[in-house]
């Protein structure tokens, strides 16, 4: 059913708003972990497990919290070679990831620079937020509404029609809330951990679209 038809008034201007916020972040989560290889799997898994208990103790050391960190993955994955058509049985990979929250933006790179000091082998992201996230994109809706109703007030004037006071309709539009500060390595050694990494801004957009009447 055509939407316009929906609406209970006869004659109806549609407007689209936007509104766009940026805010500074002032948390990270970096999520990495180490990747084992070999033929034993209990073997395997021993050095996994040992490496990982020594990131997060380096970690604690480093002054992050328990509660702050969290595993997000745990693989066990066989691995093949294919010669001449034929699977043949390589060994095991056993994949561990954590996701560590760090309360500012200052800290990524010395973090990243202890755990894999302490056998990390895998950077997968590295993420920054903001805690004013919420505040941002209710700004963002509320330059949407005001975009909007600029662009039905220049429409009306050209037109020589009055608006009404309240909108017949006003329907937020899908957005993503923030273009979000995204890295991702297959794995960074130890010399080349020490690169800054820049948090730059968080992008939060909002978008509406709006039914007035006019006459």
């Amino acid at each position: 059913m055509d939407q316009h038809k929906e609406l209970s008034c006869d004659f109806t201007l549609e407007v689209w708003g936007e509104g766009v916020v940026t805010a500074v972040p002032d948390r990270t989560l970096i999520t990495m972990g180490t990747v084992s290889d070999g033929v034993e799997l209990e073997s395997v898994q021993s050095d996994n497990a040992t490496k990982m208990a020594a990131i997060i103790d380096a970690l604690e050391h480093s002054g992050i919290a328990r509660e702050s960190i969290k595993t997000t993955q745990f693989q066990i994955e066989p691995q093949y070679d294919y010669i001449d058509g034929k699977q043949e049985f390589r060994g095991y990979r056993v994949t561990h990831l954590l996701q560590v929250i760090l309360d500012n933006v200052t800290e990524a790179g010395r973090l990243i620079d202890e755990a894999v000091a302490n056998g990390a082998n895998l950077v997968n992201s590295i993420e920054f937020d903001s805690s004013e996230a919420a505040k941002a994109r209710q700004e963002a809706l509320i330059a949407a509404v005001r975009d909007a109703e600029t662009k039905a007030t220049a429409i009306a004037r050209a037109l020589c029609v009055s608006l009404s006071a309240v909108p017949c309709k006003v329907e937020e539009v899908a957005q993503p809330g923030a273009e979000p500060i995204f890295f991702k390595a297959a794995a960074i050694p130890l010399q080349n951990a020490t690169s800054p990494i820049e948090p730059g801004q968080l992008t939060f957009r909002a978008a509406v679209r709006i039914w007035y009447m006019y006459g």
